[in-house]
């Protein structure tokens, strides 16, 4: 899973920044709260005034098949986001046992129903349902998390479409923290459609020299420790030890994992086992508080674009 929660951290002085240097007194935290509060305080202002110009306020729909612990971290997070800037968000549960085709029908009414601006689909789906269904029932003109064919090719294409906002928001941490990618030897881990390959594609845009990792790759270890800055989804945790990094190297942990705490109760840890990697690198998100409140601003951005547009093309 993609680390998606809001939890808030705090920012230690700037270490490395360039990611060519080893941390020495702890590593930066590149903490997604700060950056994700000024654009919803942008954003509190901009549906203010659509809801001025259109007499309505814009619906985020977020469709929850089964129950997964992640995804009920994440969704909690967004609908909190939603209300925070004026938003409705409107929450579809809709049991495990569902058949791909009543899913479709619940889609396609969500595609009809003119109060509802975006529409996301939380992953992971249950087995018996594919994925590929799914994708393809979303409205391009809703699909504000990116997943539908037209949007995954205009991106490829590097046209002007919905991004995945998860892998949007691993790319958009290092350049708002002033992280220099071009020219960085990155690697991505991870080759999901809606993170790994994405984010891949959007730092090759920002000119790095990107290597994609996933989990037919032999010896791990040794690529990771080749890269400058990292970015890790496998949705495995703890999977990234110190040992496999090179020395201030900058890591951004978009997993997101909920395990036992030991102490009878649950933690979210991330992809990377965070204790070993801080003597390590010079700057690295934490779980919580890293990509996850970015993730779910920009979704909220997507949102706004999106209402507007449908606006506009029903006037």
């Amino acid at each position: 899973m993609s680390d998606r929660s809001d939890g808030a951290t705090t920012t230690v002085a700037a270490v490395g920044v360039s990611g060519t240097e080893p941390a020495t007194s702890g590593p930066r935290l590149l903490a997604g709260s700060p950056i994700a509060a000024e654009i919803r305080a942008r954003l509190t202002e901009d549906f203010a005034a659509f809801k001025e110009r259109w007499g309505q306020t814009p619906t985020l729909a977020v469709v929850l098949v089964g129950a997964d612990a992640p995804s009920a971290v994440y969704l909690q997070q967004i609908l909190r986001t939603c209300q925070k800037v004026g938003v409705d968000g409107r929450l579809v549960e809709i049991g495990a046992e569902v058949t791909p085709e009543a899913l479709c029908t619940e889609i396609e009414s969500l595609n009809a129903d003119p109060s509802v601006a975006g529409i996301i689909v939380q992953m992971p789906l249950p087995s018996h349902i594919p994925l590929r269904t799914v994708i393809d029932s979303i409205d391009p003109a809703k699909d504000i998390d990116g997943i539908h064919p037209r949007n995954a090719g205009l991106l490829s294409l590097g046209y002007d479409g919905f991004l995945p906002a998860t892998a949007q928001a691993s790319v958009e941490i290092l350049k708002r923290s002033g992280i220099e990618i071009a020219g960085k030897r990155v690697v991505v881990i991870g080759r999901s459609n809606v993170v790994g390959k994405p984010a891949a594609l959007l730092l090759i845009r920002e000119h790095g020299t990107v290597t994609v990792l996933h989990s037919k790759t032999r010896d791990l270890g040794h690529h990771t420790r080749d890269a400058e800055i990292l970015i890790v989804a496998a949705g495995r945790p703890g999977l990234v030890t110190g040992e496999m990094l090179s020395p201030g190297a900058v890591v951004v942990d978009v997993g997101i994992n909920v395990v036992p705490d030991g102490a009878g109760g649950e933690k979210l840890v991330g992809d990377v086992d965070f204790e070993s990697a801080k003597g390590v690198v010079s700057a690295i998100t934490p779980v919580p508080g890293g990509v996850g409140p970015l993730t779910n601003a920009l979704l909220l951005s997507h949102l706004l674009r999106a209402a507007t547009d449908q606006a506009e093309a029903r006037r």
